[in-house]
């Protein structure tokens, strides 16, 4: 709406005018409301021309609103008819579970990135679109790129790059890997803050579907136990669980070896330089533990009781000297009432090894203890069947495996052939035992509380849970890709996957577990009304209420003109 005015002789008089094309296709006006002469608009509002035509302005900015309002209120008549055929090839069906995910892709200003790769390249196809559909794809549908292309074009916002231009693409954010993850944690700080004073470090594997190595997929210990080669991956989470960055590192490499190499690049290119480092036993090395305690960095890692030297050991396994960690009483853990089974123990000492001065930290939860003797007992009962029935076959090397409490001996008689008898070990069984509810930490932390150090150990289940996710929801693996570069950035966009998913389920506080909010973003559709627009055919309830108040827009009204649904899309992207 804008304001036109009509003079005559003796007066001059103002109109609310709006523009609109008519059936011809042309250009027209025509007048919505007459407000009145100068003369009486000047009596009336006691002021000159110049206030009345502020005035005015203001009415037919009041009137645009109205319209608009009235507008999108406005119930649209689509006509069907039972007799008429569907057209033919024309797609019904869109899936608008990305909008939440691109919420978070503008909000970590990956356009920005991709386009600071451009200038350094003279490809001519959208680099955006691209990796953002790659990443969208991963979480609602994942599989081949060939595949994720054509689930793409189901999107509101199909794609406008052809499949070969993928493929391209992936050459290019290999080489920008590294730019990119430095990129993307310093962009993540404009959706909330990072806990990156605790970084969390774990290594996984995964496997393809060839037979020989070829470049860094080599055979090595696979965590899926498959006789496939494969290729490791090493990945720092944040103290929330946050991807912060990863590597990728030969199948047959010692996963020890991978801590540095990324830990360096996080120190140099994030600038992170203190931190908490935290991981299993497998990448706790003396190596690893000195190189974590340099310049302002300390470490909390798991140890293996089993492999202390022989007086730690010992005095590990004592049962005297704990107390209850929520206030220091000294306590004796082999006169525990049931009362006191719902606490957790401690006790500490000093450790020295050849190049650091530790601090050992020995727990004991009599509920872990209860679990472990419970699982043990049906391993037992598995491992008695197996000697009772004869079916013993040669034992594998898990460590689960029932049949390490079997033992054997060699039965003659004589003037006969020597026979093999099985046996359970029940010495075997006792050594076991000892260990039941134990744990151990090591840490250079010689004076912080034991409270604060278990804290932080506890929450390496986050990385575990981040691996699943990669692995289960996202199907990281098998990878089919051959070219090493575009197995790099398939992994790439696994990882941006994951810390987009991450990053909108934080959003929602953690009100929802992972395969909820993962279901409910795959079952966004919207079915296209005879061109008029859209209706969404998916179940609203509270977690679509939760994700549309933290992305900022709503996509659950019960139709959604094609003028509407552009504004949700750019809302999407924060503009």
């Amino acid at each position: 709406m804008r304001i036109t005015t009509s003079k005559s002789k003796n007066s001059e008089s103002f109109y609310i005018t709006q523009s609109y094309t008519n059936a011809q296709g042309k250009s027209t006006s025509k007048t919505i409301r007459k407000l009145g002469t100068l003369a009486e608009l000047s009596k009336r509002l006691n002021t000159d021309r110049e206030g009345v035509m502020a005035w005015a302005n203001e009415q037919a900015r009041l009137e645009t609103l109205k319209y608009k309002s009235e507008k999108e209120d406005a119930v649209v008549m689509v006509p069907f008819h039972s007799n008429k055929l569907m057209d033919f090839h024309k797609q019904k069906l869109f899936s608008g579970g990305y909008l939440f995910l691109q919420s978070i892709y503008y909000g970590l200003k990956m356009d920005s990135i991709c386009r600071k790769i451009k200038s350094r390249y003279k490809f001519e196809y959208d680099l955006n679109a691209i990796l953002s559909d790659l990443v969208y794809t991963r979480v609602l549908e994942p599989s081949s790129k060939r595949s994720s292309f054509q689930a793409a074009k189901q999107f509101l916002e199909p794609p406008t790059y052809e499949l070969h231009d993928v493929y391209r693409a992936l050459s290019v954010l290999a080489k920008e890997m590294d730019f990119i993850q430095a990129e993307v944690y310093k962009n993540s700080f404009f959706l909330g803050s990072r806990n990156d004073r605790i970084l969390y470090y774990d290594c996984t594997n995964y496997y393809f579907e060839i037979e020989q190595e070829d470049g860094d997929k080599k055979y090595g210990k696979s965590k899926e136990h498959r006789p496939n080669p494969i290729i490791q991956m090493g990945l720092f989470t944040d103290g929330d669980g946050l991807p912060l960055a990863f590597s990728l590192f030969p199948g047959n490499q010692n996963e020890q070896r991978s801590l540095k190499p990324l830990e360096t690049k996080i120190i140099q290119q994030f600038g992170c330089e203190k931190f908490i480092y935290c991981s299993d036993a497998g990448l706790a090395s003396e190596g690893n533990r000195v190189f974590n305690h340099m310049g302002q960095r300390a470490f909390i890692v798991t140890q293996s009781i089993k492999k202390l030297p022989a007086e730690d050991r010992a005095w590990a396994l004592d049962r005297n000297g704990f107390k209850r960690l929520s206030d220091n009483v000294s306590v004796d853990i082999t006169k525990l009432s049931e009362d006191d089974k719902d606490y957790l123990y401690y006790k500490d000492e000093p450790f020295t090894t050849k190049k650091l001065h530790q601090r050992l930290i020995i727990t004991y939860s009599p509920k872990y203890a209860a679990y472990q003797k419970a699982v043990r007992g049906e391993q037992i009962a598995r491992a008695e069947k197996m000697v009772a029935d004869g079916s013993m076959k040669r034992q594998r090397k898990n460590p689960n495996d029932p049949a390490r409490f079997i033992n054997k001996i060699a039965a003659t008689k004589e003037g006969e052939k020597a026979r093999i008898h099985y046996y359970l070990d029940q010495d075997k069984i006792a050594e076991e035992e000892k260990y039941d509810g134990l744990y151990a930490i090591c840490t250079d932390l010689l004076d912080d509380d034991v409270a604060d150090i278990l804290k932080v150990s506890e929450g390496r289940w986050q990385i575990e849970d981040c691996f699943r996710t990669m692995k289960t929801d996202f199907e990281a693996r098998p990878v089919y890709l051959n070219r090493e570069d575009r197995i790099k950035a398939h992994f790439l966009t696994c990882f941006l996957a994951l810390l987009h998913f991450r990053l909108l389920k934080r959003s929602l506080k953690g009100s929802y577990t992972t395969d909820q909010l993962v279901q409910t973003l795959r079952d966004v559709k919207f079915a296209d009304v005879e061109e008029q627009g859209f209706m969404p055919v998916y179940e609203r309830d509270e977690i679509t209420d939760d994700l549309h108040e933290v992305c900022g827009f709503r996509s659950d009204y019960e139709f959604i003109t094609k003028r509407k649904m552009k504004g949700i899309q750019k809302k999407s992207k924060r503009r």
